[in-house]
């Protein structure tokens, strides 16, 4: 592994937007690998860039009055001056309207096209251009039609002439390749995503478009323009040089190939990409590695809510420590792979905590202390090194080997931990060794055994905070009299001995920040989010409510229902056709979504509870649904609420206002949650036990509800444990658009 080189790949960022803490933390991270592994001695190259062709960009340069061209330049500028400033060093920074990447792309598409997987045909789907995506009916939240990644954007049919990829020819290909490589797709519950997708069967792919003219033409039929994701996953290799060059076959063919994507881009990088690299003879990266979203101060990051972060803004903060600090919380804080949050008020307790207290101060006390010492005593006397001093080393080389580990596993938040614990313990070692009593009773020689041992470590501490921290460690290796790292070398294999000078105290690393700076701070870099103007009321327009009665509520008619029949609809992925028996004359027909989670046959018999008084809904060609389920969850991992199983068709035991009425087996239980202390009301019925109530964050959690930061009505219905439960909250003032409470659509599950 040491003498391969090492590529490191992030996603080419669409510029319909400027740079945003989504794009920057994907980059640093990218960064950071390529720093570590520099220091290792290894040869590297960091590609990123800039994704600038496809329907979307044309759209957004049309709607600013400029050229498509015109448009990708500017904000093609700001990503390279963005990533300048946040320390970040590509080796390559590729546009995909650089002419010899369209050439190479051109040339990889004939290499395809010789290979026979690719013929002429016409295409109708639904197109969602936020993702420059065609998207299958089961993929799409309805009743709006819209991409779940892109909600207020519905997506488009589209109909039109096209080139077809053979990718249904690959899947068991690329299944064998999974099986095979178990490390090609991390983190782990990524790669069973895909393998999960890739099972189900895949379909020939769509790879070229005529509806616009933005992209690069496909060899010898210029009407098509290629699909965007072709043309810009080939970044990765025609950012190389082509087949046959020396990078090309130093780092892709000989070379560890790395990609960093987001979650919402695995399928693109872990399916279609290794079956255009399949069809064209090439070899497959060696690991495609998802991370996941960031939100921002607990919400998610968007347009809408107008909290979007600038990276830049905030790596222009020295409070903070300029780059180095919003890097440091950008990789300590979230666990690479995960979702995580970027909490302003954290990144400055962060920055306190690790950065001002622990690495600050140790090198603080240490350059103070060794000013106390007179210069002769220095590099003169004899070691001093005892029991203190050898757990002081073995912590040292235990740091080292799991910052190695840790790096070398992309796992960046471990590797910093490791590094801050060898500081805590170093501060540590200070406390117990007490220098200044051995200053006090001028045991000097002591005293120099002591800080030499501090500086020792404080050395390796600059190696391995660098590739996160460049500036910062290059800072704290200028005031041990070191050479600053150049990324030549340098990455520590044990603990080190120097015989140290004394050195001048210099000036404070990272300044830590009081109660007022804090405030200061958190006030101007917050976003704060523009309330949107308030429409003013007219005669025909009923100003939203924002909450519903327990009265409205009540009206809601549930009762148990038993199914007496179940079949698919016929071109409907979503769709069940039931027959429930509701203790009425006749079974109602009630059109359910319940298809991507029960085959039809395992709902035959099941009680389940459905909302009666609804009124129908045509969904054309003859099928009314008089009725709803009640169900919780994606829509491939559904649960129904059910009943006990000697519940009578018709009964209405679960229904929420009913069963707040119905006697001493209820109870109304009041829960508050958080210091905001938003109410919500259970009722309980038990059946045959005592009621249980349960944690309430925990019980929101389980059903994919949120419980922080989000009012949002939420009513679901559970069987647990024979226990029937009924959770209502408020409404979620800025997002939720209130409906008609008789159709039963305010009331989310």
């Amino acid at each position: 592994m040491a003498n391969r080189a090492f590529y490191v790949t992030t996603p080419i960022y669409y510029v319909n937007d400027v740079p945003h803490l989504g794009t920057a933390y994907t980059t640093i991270v990218a960064d950071a690998l390529r720093r570590f592994e520099a220091l290792r001695g290894r040869e590297t190259f960091m590609l990123t860039g800039t994704d600038e062709h496809g329907l979307k960009i044309e759209r957004e340069a049309i709607s600013r009055g400029q050229s498509p061209k015109a448009f990708v330049d500017d904000i093609s500028a700001r990503f390279r001056e963005a990533w300048q400033k946040l320390s970040i060093q590509p080796t390559q920074f590729i546009r995909t309207t650089d002419p010899e990447h369209e050439r190479l792309v051109q040339e990889l598409w004939k290499r395809v096209a010789a290979n026979g997987d690719l013929y002429l045909g016409s295409y109708e789907d639904w197109y969602c251009v936020g993702c420059e995506g065609f998207k299958t009916e089961k993929e799409l939240t309805q009743p709006a039609n819209e991409c779940p990644l892109h909600p207020g954007k519905p997506v488009e049919k589209v109909k039109e002439d096209t080139y077809f990829f053979r990718l249904e020819k690959y899947g068991p290909k690329l299944l064998a390749y999974y099986n095979d490589h178990p490390g090609f797709i991390q983190p782990e519950s990524r790669r069973n995503e895909v393998v999960s997708f890739v099972s189900s069967g895949l379909k020939d792919l769509s790879v070229s478009r005529t509806s616009f003219t933005w992209g690069i033409p496909v060899p010898g039929d210029p009407k098509h323009v290629m699909y965007v994701w072709f043309d810009a996953l080939a970044n990765y290799w025609t950012a190389l040089g082509g087949d046959g060059t020396p990078n090309e076959k130093k780092f892709w063919r000989d070379g560890q190939v790395i990609h960093l994507v987001g979650k919402d881009i695995l399928r693109f990088h872990a399916i279609y990409w290794p079956a255009f690299l399949l069809s064209a003879g090439l070899p497959l990266p060696e690991t495609i590695y998802a991370h996941g979203f960031l939100t921002i101060d607990g919400q998610k990051m968007g347009k809408s809510l107008r909290n979007a972060v600038d990276p830049v803004r905030l790596a222009e903060t020295q409070e903070l420590g300029g780059a180095d600090g919003l890097r440091y919380q950008l990789l300590r804080a979230v666990a690479f792979g995960q979702d995580g949050d970027f909490d302003h008020a954290a990144l400055i307790e962060r920055y306190n905590a690790d950065l001002g207290k622990n690495l600050g101060n140790l090198l603080s006390r240490t350059l103070g202390l060794a000013a106390k010492v007179p210069a002769e005593h220095w590099q003169t006397s004899a070691d001093q090194a005892g029991a203190l001093e050898d757990d002081l080393e073995k912590g040292t080389l235990e740091a080292i080997v799991s910052a190695t580990r840790d790096w070398e596993t992309f796992a960046p938040q471990r590797a910093l931990e490791a590094t801050f614990a060898l500081c805590s313990q170093a501060n540590v070692y200070i406390d117990r060794t007490a220098p200044w009593a051995a200053i006090k009773r001028e045991d000097f020689a002591r005293v120099v055994t002591i800080l030499s041992r501090v500086f020792d470590v404080l050395e390796t501490v600059s190696a391995l905070l660098w590739p996160a921290l460049p500036n910062k460690s290059n800072e704290l290796r200028v005031q041990l009299g070191l050479a600053p790292l150049d990324g030549k070398g340098g990455w520590p294999d044990k603990a080190t001995h120097r015989a140290w000078p004394r050195l001048p105290q210099g000036p404070a690393l990272f300044p830590t920040i009081d109660k007022d700076g804090e405030k200061a701070l958190l006030e101007r870099l917050v976003p704060k989010p523009v309330p949107l103007p308030a429409l003013a009321p007219t005669e025909a327009q009923t100003p939203p409510t924002t909450s519903i009665s327990y009265d409205d509520f009540a009206r809601v008619d549930l009762k148990v229902g038993v199914v007496k029949s179940a079949e698919k609809v016929p071109k409907k992925d979503k769709l069940l056709k039931l027959a429930v028996d509701l203790g009425e004359a006749e079974p109602r027909v009630i059109i359910a979504g319940l298809a991507l989670t029960f085959a039809p046959e395992s709902l035959v018999g099941r009680r389940v509870i459905v909302v009666a008084n609804l009124a129908p809904r045509d969904f054309g060609k003859g099928l009314v649904s008089h009725g709803m389920l009640l169900a919780t969850g994606p829509s491939e991992k559904l649960v129904l609420a059910t009943a006990p199983d000697d519940a009578e068709p018709g009964d209405d035991e679960a229904a929420g206002a009913q069963a707040a009425a119905s006697g001493p087996h209820v109870r109304r239980i009041g829960l508050h949650d958080g210091p905001r202390r938003r109410r919500r009301v259970r009722w309980v019925r038990d059946r045959r036990r005592r009621a249980r109530v349960v944690d309430e964050r925990r019980e929101l959690h389980l059903r994919g509800l949120p419980c922080r930061d989000r009012e949002v009505l939420r009513a679901g219905l559970l069987r647990r444990t024979g226990v029937a439960e009924i959770v209502l909250s408020r409404i979620d003032r800025q997002r939720h658009v209130p409906r008609d409470l008789a159709e039963f659509d305010a009331v989310e599950l």
